[in-house]
């Protein structure tokens, strides 16, 4: 992060300096007050100017670029980040060699790379921005696999009218079950159990 060290006879004077140099608006600065200024004799002799250090502070996407890569240089991943920042959030597509290792099983390790990330975006705002951790498209060819899942599973409770308990999923797994499902006239849905066991019920109305 970039930060420069000014001064001024105030605090605020000190701070417009820094904003003049760095030619950003005053609320795109973080402000740490090295020296309060002290007025001199009369006004005049032994008196001290303001000191100030300001840091440019962090876009969103900055903060997240630079967690993940300090966090994949730990896992020993060789990684490319492309993101997107819109309304919508962060889309973070990551691009590399060993990206199995990313996603892990079932996305475990996807979904805890994506958990945390969101985490540090989101600390210290007040605004909650959603964040997307993906890799080799896994995200959307898991939704479709969820979707195809559902539809089978589905018509097999109708052929034999007994329930179905699918496997534990991650919340955003049971979300695709369930609205894939949701208009189906004789089906019905339900979660049961404590996450992260929690598992999704197929079941006649």
């Amino acid at each position: 992060m970039k930060s420069i060290i000014t001064t001024g006879r105030t605090v605020e004077d000190a701070v417009l300096s820094a904003a003049i140099q760095l030619a950003v608006q005053r609320d795109k600065l973080e402000i740490e007050v090295l020296e309060e200024p002290v007025k001199g004799i009369l006004g005049v002799f032994g008196g001290r100017e303001a000191k100030i250090r300001a840091t440019l502070k962090q876009t969103k996407a900055e903060v997240a670029k630079s967690f993940l890569m300090e966090l994949f240089e730990k896992m020993n991943l060789e990684a490319k980040l492309d993101i997107t920042e819109s309304d919508n959030g962060l889309m973070i597509k990551v691009s590399g060699p060993k990206m199995g290792v990313l996603i892990g099983h079932r996305g475990e390790t996807l979904d805890a790379v994506q958990y945390l990330t969101s985490l540090v975006v989101n600390r210290g705002t007040d605004k909650y921005t959603r964040v997307i951790v993906d890799t080799e498209n896994y995200r959307s060819k898991r939704e479709e696999t969820l979707k195809r899942l559902a539809k089978r599973m589905a018509h097999k409770v109708q052929k034999s009218g007994r329930k179905i308990v699918l496997e534990p999923m991650n919340p955003f797994e049971r979300r695709v079950i369930h609205s894939t499902l949701q208009k189906e006239p004789n089906i019905t849905t339900y979660s049961e159990g404590e996450e992260p066991y929690r598992k999704v019920i197929i079941t006649l109305k």
